[in-house]
């Protein structure tokens, strides 16, 4: 019996002993957490166009690129890189200067000293409507392919 009382004695010191230590621990940790600094924290994007670095912006798009495993059906190049027939790419070219021509006949004439016939012409896959209106001169170019229309209209000086 004595030795079983000293051995609650004992095992009562020793919580006691861990109970004080423990209590000690704890205030000591919270004295020192109150004289403790911590930085701030900010958040800074790196994506440009949420207001990150502008530096970034050509590592994203390559690291974007890099990771892009998606193929356009659309765009299948042959084996000489060409995306379209190259007949189409022709006749593009073509319908582009001619266009281009005519938008430097119908500036040149209009402010120089001949003037703008007035008419239809016929040009490749388009049709050239040319009539003067009170605002000035009007030109309509139909696409005869898809059908859409194109109205400019030159003014007077």
């Amino acid at each position: 019996m004595k030795q079983r009382r000293k051995r609650i004695r004992t095992y009562l010191y020793k919580i006691d002993k861990k109970k004080k230590l423990f209590i000690t621990f704890t205030c000591l940790l919270l004295l020192l957490s109150v004289h403790s600094t911590a930085q701030s924290f900010v958040y800074t994007p790196k994506n440009p166009a949420f207001g990150g670095n502008s530096f970034n912006y050509q590592w994203m798009m390559s690291s974007a690129q890099a990771q892009d495993t998606y193929k356009d059906p659309k765009a299948a190049a042959d084996k000489f890189g060409y995306t379209q027939d190259p007949a189409k790419d022709f006749a593009d070219n073509l319908n582009r200067q001619i266009l281009s021509r005519l938008s430097r006949e119908i500036i040149n004439r209009q402010f120089g000293e001949s003037a703008i016939e007035e008419g239809t012409h016929l040009l490749g896959d388009y049709q050239i409507e040319v009539g003067s209106g009170a605002d000035g001169i009007s030109v309509s170019i139909v696409d005869i392919v898809n059908g859409s229309t194109t109205t400019v209209t030159i003014p007077h000086f």
